[in-house]
């Protein structure tokens, strides 16, 4: 249960806007540890409940909008908050998984004995088409501006809620943070349907909360 304390900061005015980068809820492919890019995978009845939970506390935070991927997974967690907002979703395909080629599909486990080499050099930070199919920064090029262009029509202390994939989400956060590409890995993952958050500010957008399941609570003193 929020506090109206809580409530309250969440829509204090001159704040700034916000971000919310919320990953969608657990999929079969999310146990098996199969990477799934743009394989459009369900959500299972614990992601259904995962989305249902996470959405009664963002709803609190009095979202403005709502943008998701279309892919099923994301979309459906997405409605989940929309049902409780009454807001309308807006679904964009750029803001879907990265699209993995050769390794959609496979286990991590299997990635890593046929594309051992690949696998390492990404992981380094090196430029890779993992599977023959995307970079992270042309990730990066198609989803960081749809969450701009639809921050940018939110008020002073608006808040946009961006349903999307963990993947997309992190280098979504690495573009609008102004970190170098090879440097994104290091943001760390996101738990199933949980968030991160990036606040406005006079510097340009800040990362508040990242992979978070609870509501935040006031940053008092963070340079002390």
């Amino acid at each position: 249960m929020t506090s109206r304390a809580q409530t309250a900061a969440s829509r204090e005015p001159g704040r700034g806007r916000r971000v919310i980068l919320w990953r969608h809820g657990q999929t079969a492919w999310n146990v098996e540890r199969r990477f799934q890019g743009t394989t459009d995978v369900e959500l299972t009845e614990t992601g259904v409940a995962q989305a249902r939970r996470a959405a009664r506390l963002l709803a609190s935070l009095q979202p403005d909008a709502i943008v998701a991927s279309d892919l099923s997974r994301a979309a459906k967690t997405a409605a989940e908050l929309a049902a409780l907002t009454g807001l309308a979703v807006s679904h964009d395909e750029a803001l879907r998984e990265t699209y993995a080629g050769s390794w959609q599909g496979l286990t991590h486990e299997e990635i890593i004995a046929r594309h051992g080499a690949e696998y390492t050099a990404w992981k380094r930070g090196e430029p890779v088409r993992r599977g023959g199919g995307e970079l992270e920064t042309e990730v990066a090029d198609r989803a960081a501006p749809v969450v701009l262009r639809h921050a940018e029509k939110l008020a002073e202390d608006g808040t946009l809620v961006v349903v999307s994939h963990g993947g997309t989400i992190r280098t979504t956060i690495g573009r609008l943070l102004g970190l170098e590409a090879h440097n994104w890995e290091s943001l760390g993952g996101l738990s199933n349907c949980c968030w991160s958050v990036l606040g406005e500010g006079a510097r340009g957008w800040r990362l508040l909360e990242h992979n978070a399941g609870t509501l935040p609570e006031p940053v008092l003193g963070d340079d002390d």
